[in-house]
């Protein structure tokens, strides 16, 4: 999820842990804590896009990264603040930590929860910004804040946004599972034979559902709103995998396709090949569109050097979408 929604959830979960003891310094030490984990963004600095992709969301969103620093950064706050109780600060910031990953496992992309095993937990039932979920949680924690540390209310107010937000988590699963049977009997009903499906939230709401539909030599990506009333219509894209037949044996393209779990269509333009990540959706509600929202550029030296560099996004392109996901959202 985005940083203001992961500082929230730190801040709520540090005042349930220790907020009677220590005031709001607990919704202080629990948003900073909510942040760290994103930390491994800082890598994209520092290695290839490959690497980076591999290691976003990976040991930083871990249970084994919480276990371990943990008690790591509640010795460092009990050297120093008023309250020297070394275990209460280790839980505060395990659970600030763990709850994080936790949060991001609802999304697109997924966090690796049990590394160094290597699957990526991704529920898909949440985009990365949802003012439905983050809005009412900052509501109850101002109202928490502007508690006494020993009010009932306080304490009232804090585990009724955990529980709203919570409560809302579980809500989206349920809208997923009702917008993947609508997805199903549609293709029933056209008689398109298919692989697999992967549906996700479109962006900044649950409303609004996408699919991503694998068949033997295309993918179909169709969106449907549960205030529609016309049938689901599905665009085509080639996955024209064979392109890149020459270039499997680079172990980058292979770490690539990994991380996209197959979900990935290949263009090309003036000799240069794309690589479309559809896991992400595109940048546009056009049926004809190819402005994927991850699309890289394949990149082949001289030396047999291989790699990929983003392609930059448009703010038009973007700004467009968020106008068309309004419209659309209320039905086709």
């Amino acid at each position: 999820m985005d940083s203001l929604t992961q500082i929230v959830l730190g801040a709520a979960v540090g005042e349930a842990v220790l907020g009677r003891k220590v005031g709001n310094k607990a919704m202080l030490y629990g948003a900073i804590a909510g942040t760290i984990p994103d930390l491994d963004i800082l890598s994209s600095h520092f290695t290839d896009t490959v690497t980076a992709l591999e290691i976003h969301r990976g040991f930083t969103h871990s249970i084994f990264f919480s276990v371990i620093f943990a008690p790591i950064f509640g010795w460092l706050v009990s050297r120093y603040e008023k309250y020297k109780d070394f275990k209460d600060w280790s839980w505060l910031f395990f659970w600030a930590l763990v709850t994080h990953p936790i949060l991001d496992a609802f999304t697109t992309w997924g966090t690796q929860l049990f590394w160094p095993l290597g699957t990526r937990i991704a529920l898909k039932s949440i985009f990365v910004i949802d003012p439905l979920y983050t809005v009412p949680f900052i509501v109850f924690l101002i109202l928490a804040m502007s508690q006494k540390r020993s009010s009932k209310k306080r304490r009232y107010y804090n585990t009724m946004g955990l529980a709203v937000s919570s409560g809302y988590l579980g809500l989206t699963l349920f809208l997923k599972w009702a917008a993947y049977s609508k997805f199903e009997n549609a293709l029933k009903e056209q008689k398109i034979e298919y692989r697999k499906i992967d549906t996700r939230p479109s962006p900044l709401n649950t409303v609004l559902w996408s699919a991503n539909i694998e068949t033997e030599d295309a993918f179909l990506i169709g969106h449907y709103s549960f205030f529609d009333s016309k049938p689901i219509s599905f665009a085509r894209y080639p996955k024209n995998h064979q392109l890149i037949e020459d270039l499997v044996q680079y172990e980058k393209m292979r770490r690539m396709i990994a991380i996209s779990q197959g979900w990935f269509t290949i263009t090309q333009q003036d000799n240069t090949l794309y690589y479309n990540d559809l896991r992400f959706g595109l940048l546009s509600m056009d049926s004809k569109a190819h402005n994927f929202v991850f699309q890289y550029r394949i990149h082949l030296d001289n030396p047999g050097h291989l790699k990929f560099v983003e392609t930059p996004k448009n703010r038009d392109n973007a700004k467009q979408l968020l106008q068309d996901l309004w419209v659309r959202v209320k039905g086709n």
